[in-house]
């Protein structure tokens, strides 16, 4: 048995030990439509502008699916896989239909160090290959840990690049640390400039392209369609998993504080806040293991307009989280039990499509 099948066995095994059964009700108005059949692991995807869509499969793999068809992209980056590590969120840029360029993140190898840390890379697409790859940032030292990767990508209003990178398991050093790489979300220029207005661009020794820190693990990010501000979610310990309003030069908490424990039942931190460190906006408990996010806009869900949609991988769900005033006061399953909803995305006809561990990508249709 392979280390990432043993890895994927022990996450499960502590997904059914550490947490309690989950209680949102289950939504029965609504079906699916499976679009794109026998994915293993579709850690993201986006749509180009004929329709077709991009996939990255974790394991390594981009596929492009056009007129019903998977066709496997070549040349694709070389990836760290082990564990949670592979590829992971693929997007396009704003103005892709006029510069080609298509961003990635991913578990890479580069490095003096053994094993593997997050890196962003862009690059185009030419004849069912990547053309012109260039890595933007890649995070330091390499460890041969498996956890604890991110990641996902955003473009804001103004064209800044947000992307997250978790803790990579070394909770006690990375997070808090804004001199080490891990446990943080970071902003670029789109070619890897690091812009002048960063938190911490003058900073001594500080990461310069860090943008929030004291982050565990997010695995979603998304931008909201009124306020324009960043949402991102992580995923916590046992209990804690969060959702977080992204600001500037902001410390959002982990591991001083936190509403988890231990996945063995024993505390890390007696405090939920202190001084200094962001609240959540929302939280979990039990965790429901979050994974992919993004808010319905589109005119086809009447009644859930403005609703936030984020996948739950250890529930196997689709969590619809109604918003008012600013908070969560009510979440749904949909998709209940179809498996560990890994990526969630509107595409451009207004439907929101949804990628299943080993399914594929499903269309949600409303009743």
């Amino acid at each position: 048995m392979t280390f990432k099948n043993k890895f994927l066995i022990l996450t499960a095994l502590y997904a059914v030990f550490a947490c309690a059964q989950d209680k949102n009700p289950k939504n029965t108005e609504h079906e699916f439509e499976v679009v794109v059949k026998d994915l293993s692991i579709p850690w993201g995807f986006t749509f180009l502008p004929d329709n077709s869509i991009l996939i990255t499969e974790n394991e390594g793999q981009i596929i492009h699916f056009k007129d019903g068809k998977k066709t496997e992209i070549k040349n694709t980056p070389k990836i760290y896989n082990r564990g949670q590590g592979g590829l992971l969120d693929i997007v396009l840029h704003p103005n892709y239909s006029n510069n080609g360029w298509i961003y990635i993140t991913y578990s890479s190898p580069e490095g003096k160090d053994k094993g593997g840390h997050t890196a962003l890379m862009r690059a185009k697409l030419k004849n069912n290959t990547l053309v012109e790859k260039q890595v933007l940032y890649k995070a330091t030292p390499n460890t041969t840990r498996g956890q604890h990767f991110g990641s996902r990508i955003v473009f804001d209003d103004k064209g800044y690049l947000y992307f997250t990178i978790g803790e990579r398991g070394n909770r006690d050093e990375n997070p808090q640390d804004i001199t080490r790489d891990g446990g943080k979300v970071y902003r670029l220029h789109d070619d890897g400039r690091i812009p002048s207005e960063n938190p911490f661009i003058n900073t001594p020794n500080a990461k310069k392209a860090i943008y929030s820190y004291g982050h565990r693990n997010p695995q979603g990010m998304t931008i909201h369609p009124e306020t324009r501000e960043i949402w991102t979610h992580e995923h916590g310990p046992k209990g804690g998993d969060e959702i977080n309003i992204i600001k500037s030069g902001k410390n959002y908490g982990w591991p001083v504080i936190s509403y988890g424990i231990n996945y063995i039942g024993t505390k890390f931190t007696d405090i939920t806040e202190k001084e200094g460190m962001e609240q959540p906006l929302h939280y979990w408990d039990p965790s429901i293991a979050p994974s992919g996010m993004t808010f319905i806009t589109s005119d086809k869900y009447k009644g859930w307009e403005g609703n936030l949609l984020i996948g739950s991988l250890k529930f196997k769900y689709l969590d619809n989280c109604y918003i008012k005033n600013g908070k969560i006061i009510k979440e749904e399953r949909l998709l209940d039990g179809l498996g560990r909803v890994r990526s969630v995305n509107q595409g451009p006809d207004g439907y929101i499509y949804v990628g299943i561990e080993n399914l594929g990508i499903v269309k949600l249709i409303k009743k």
